[in-house]
């Protein structure tokens, strides 16, 4: 091998070893702003209030929720609360 192809080798182990800690953190800024409460996706008061009550304080506590469940919820309200999930998500 000559010394450009071991420049260029190292150039891409470094590379690879950069994009990894980057999907790394990437994970790790996922799991820090799923842990934030649900005051941070601006819903609507009635929506908000709904929530609380059952028990639904964080981010990632809506993750595995049925909203058709909850009582108070109707297809607009779940519309609003989906797509303010949507663009929180959207900006990460």
């Amino acid at each position: 091998m000559s010394e450009v192809d071991l420049d260029e080798e190292k150039k891409l182990q470094i590379i690879k070893e950069l994009m990894a800690k980057f999907n790394e953190y990437q994970k790790t800024i996922a799991f820090m702003t799923a842990d934030a409460p649900i005051e941070i996706l601006c819903l609507p008061a009635p929506i908000e209030k709904i929530l609380l009550s059952n028990g639904l304080l964080r981010v990632y506590d809506l993750f595995d929720c049925d909203f058709a469940k909850i009582k108070g919820f109707g297809v607009s309200r779940i519309r609003d609360l989906t797509a303010r999930l949507d663009q929180f998500f959207s900006m990460l």
